[in-house]
């Protein structure tokens, strides 16, 4: 699908995650590489605007953005993943994820696919990764001659930013 596709979508909140035999998940890019999240969850994706920064939030929350006058929390989830910010350009968009009533924005690079497949090609996180404590990937997906689709866990996105609001503010006096 192109990026036009993208710039401002509505995707339909009947689909689940895991019916039946079948999963449908929106694909985006951080720093070059690929991540998904269950399609279910996506309100829309939008083109990136200006974020209007929230004193003293959370480290992990860019700020606020005003969409058709709902105002929406952005995390940066090149951070949230260990990376540098996102950089924006005119790729960059905000996935609007509507999570149990909460409502929030992830700025990414790029917006690529949806990707409908059998729920089988979903594989675990390697057992290493697993036992380490890394949960922000649910599943992989691997693909023939491209790099694997990370499935991210939205519970556990949204777990580190509650944990980063528990974590000394950068830049407090002291």
């Amino acid at each position: 699908m192109s990026i036009e596709f993208w710039s401002s979508v509505q995707v339909e909140a009947d689909t689940t995650f895991l019916s039946e035999n079948h999963v449908n998940l929106a694909c985006f890019e951080v720093k070059g590489r690929p991540y998904a999240l269950d399609v279910s969850h996506v309100r829309e994706i939008v083109r990136s605007q200006e974020i209007t920064p929230l004193p003293l939030a959370p480290d992990l929350i860019e700020g606020v953005i005003d969409l058709r006058g709902v105002v929406i929390p952005v995390i940066d989830l090149g951070r949230l993943l260990g990376y540098d910010r996102i950089e924006e350009t005119s790729l960059s968009r905000v996935v609007v994820l509507d999570f149990d009533s909460l409502v929030l924005g992830l700025a990414v690079e790029a917006a690529t696919d949806v990707l409908s497949l059998d729920a089988i090609a979903l594989e675990d996180v390697p057992q290493l990764a697993a036992h380490s404590g890394y949960d922000v990937v649910r599943h992989v997906v691997r693909r023939p001659d491209s790099a694997p689709v990370m499935v991210l866990s939205l519970e556990q996105i949204l777990e580190s930013v509650y944990r980063s609001a528990l974590s000394p503010q950068q830049g407090e006096a002291g």
